[in-house]
């Protein structure tokens, strides 16, 4: 008798969907910025999973993203911030940048990191501005915060590098870590 729900093959393929993994950069000293470059027009999405934290003098630093080298007034962005008892919100038109999310900085505990998840919608496509989502946050012993964001590169070129800075001039610090993944189909 055959037992339903297993998969009687000894072949395992991934969907259409599957995530691959393009570059992963794992920071050694601390930097200013990271980039992932030559990206090439081969999946339908992309996404960033990162980590991370920065030397600025506060609880927190938010990161500024940039498309192909573009330090126009390019860029738009919306956020939604909540720390369990407050909720703020924030957006910018004819930015120089898309604010991508916080991450911990010097001040907050020691040795903890925020992170986000970042999706850039159809970035090949050279027939329609560029769009992301993105969600993150970051614990300071329960005095943490959770972000909500949203931005548009208004461009139809393809999108071949992203850079990510720290938007207080600070830097990441060692062992923060950022992978770029390319989605097959959607």
């Amino acid at each position: 008798m055959p037992i339903v729900g297993i998969i009687a093959s000894s072949k395992l393929t991934a969907p259409a969907t599957a995530y691959d993994s393009i570059q992963t950069i794992s920071v050694t000293s601390n930097v200013a910025s990271v980039e992932f470059t030559s990206i090439s027009a081969t999946y339908t999405h992309l996404q960033i999973r990162a980590i991370g934290r920065s030397t600025r003098v506060e609880n927190n630093t938010a990161l500024n993203m940039q498309f192909n080298s573009d330090t126009g007034s390019n860029y738009s962005w919306h956020r939604l911030d909540g720390d369990g008892s407050t909720t703020s919100a924030g957006a910018g038109t004819s930015q120089t940048s898309i604010i991508v999310d916080r991450f911990t900085a010097s001040t907050a505990t020691a040795s903890q990191f925020g992170a986000f998840v970042l999706d850039i919608l159809d970035y090949a496509n050279t027939n329609k501005y560029k769009t992301t989502r993105n969600l993150g946050g970051y614990d300071n012993n329960g005095n943490g915060l959770i972000t909500l964001g949203s931005g548009l590169w208004q461009n139809t070129n393809a999108i071949t590098s992203i850079k990510l800075i720290d938007r207080s001039g600070n830097n990441l610090i060692q062992y923060s870590q950022f992978a770029l993944y390319g989605i097959k189909g959607a």
